[in-house]
């Protein structure tokens, strides 16, 4: 499978120049390449062979254009064949039910990354004090640069890195993610699941996650970040735009909104952690997101909380760590009785379930991620046993984990057991 970590870079301030220089300059070939893609016609070709046609005259290039010199080839090559990756990606999207457009010219400040391919660049881990190496970069406007790199985690297995890609983020800060292949371990056999090493997930209103153990994460608390952000946002409108003042109050601004990025995403990632290397299988609902921020209640909630996202992070870390990974449909879920099946229709803020058919009383959140659990068992194939997940939860009190333990201590503190009843 492919695997990008992604590192610290601390360059000098001569280094940080030079990486601007070229990210710059790479920017300006890619908006030419673009150019004169739009003036070949579709019926010249298919899409590759048009990148191609234009990727062989970066050398006539070089002749006239001779800041072209000063970059290593294979970024030359790859900022053209960004145009083939970027207008699959369209294609995509276009297939999802988006409506997309066509490429555009890119700004300065659009414009952030630039890739090495196979060569030109060298890794020394040694180098440094601990948890420090050096990335040297051939090339870089000119001179090869020895830049030093934070490796707060050890690179996983690989035989070889395919691509390099340096990339500043709107802070200002430089980051270095390495693509390399890893071997994929093999998924359970589903004839050998047990219903024990299964879970499923409901997403909660007041709750991230519930799952069908009993567990009870709670939401990430942003308040704080988000008063800040308004603080910050507020000084921001009454600087002059473009001055050297607005520059450094914009910077303040993105490292408000990198910070809550990175609390989301370390949370998201340290509980996918947690699920696939805790269960076989894992069973969450495929939420349409879309249409439920189309709607007039809580739009920004669900928003920020990211459901689609954290199943994305989840799908990787079940291919990393071999889990199965299902969605299963989420309608009926709440209103379904886990126990007999009957649907009762209760409004948002009536917290418990409780049938009306044979009694069964649970939590809302817990009654839904049964549901989610029996229907991912079904999807995936998994032979039912005689207990239920039903009659194995009863006797399970639940365990409310605060986000802010997972973020702090990591996902391990989810391993506590719940207290029987």
């Amino acid at each position: 499978m492919t695997y990008s970590p992604r590192y610290r870079l601390f360059p000098t301030t001569e280094q940080r120049e030079a990486l601007d220089w070229t990210r710059d300059t790479v920017r300006q070939l890619y908006n030419h390449a673009l150019s004169e893609f739009n003036d070949i016609p579709e019926n010249a070709g298919t899409l590759r062979q048009r990148v191609w046609q234009i990727r062989d005259t970066i050398p006539d290039l070089k002749e006239w254009w001779s800041d072209l010199n000063n970059v290593y080839s294979t970024v030359l090559q790859k900022a053209v064949e960004r145009i083939r990756d970027n207008i699959n990606n369209l294609g995509k999207l276009k297939d999802a039910g988006y409506n997309v457009g066509s490429l555009n010219w890119k700004a300065p400040r659009e414009f952030r990354s630039f890739t090495y391919r196979q060569s030109g660049f060298e890794l020394d881990k040694k180098s440094g004090p601990n948890g420090r190496g050096i990335l040297t970069l051939k090339k870089l406007n000119g001179e090869n640069r020895e830049i030093p790199i934070r490796l707060h985690r050890d690179l996983p297995d690989h035989d070889s890195v395919r691509e390099v890609t340096l990339k500043k983020e709107p802070t200002g800060a430089w980051y270095v993610s390495f693509c390399i292949e890893t071997d994929q371990p093999d998924k359970p056999d589903v004839d050998t699941i047990e219903t024990e090493d299964c879970v499923g997930l409901d997403f909660g209103v007041l709750n991230f996650i519930y799952d069908s153990d009993g567990r009870s994460v709670s939401r990430l608390d942003l308040s704080s970040d988000r008063k800040r952000l308004q603080r910050e946002q507020h000084s921001l409108s009454r600087k002059e735009h473009g001055s050297n003042n607005w520059e450094k109050q914009r910077q303040r601004v993105a490292e408000v909104h990198a910070r809550m990025s990175n609390k989301k995403r370390d949370f998201k990632h340290k509980l996918a952690h947690f699920y696939t290397t805790e269960y076989d299988a894992v069973f969450v609902e495929d939420l349409n997101v879309k249409g439920m921020l189309e709607s007039q209640q809580n739009a920004r909630n669900k928003a920020e909380v990211g459901w689609r996202d954290f199943i994305s992070i989840l799908e990787h870390h079940g291919e990393k760590n071999g889990c199965h990974i299902v969605q299963v449909p989420p309608e009926g879920t709440t209103k379904e009785c886990a126990r007999c099946g009957v649907e009762s229709k209760k409004p948002l803020w009536v917290r418990e379930h409780s049938c009306p058919s044979c009694g069964f009383t649970l939590d809302r959140d817990f009654n839904a991620s049964l549901n989610v659990l029996s229907r991912g068992l079904d999807e995936l194939g998994v032979v039912h046993s005689e207990v239920t997940p039903v009659e194995t939860a009863a006797a399970v009190d639940t365990l409310e984990v605060s986000a802010s333990r997972v973020v702090e201590t990591g996902s391990p503190c989810l391993k506590e057991a719940a207290v029987g009843g």
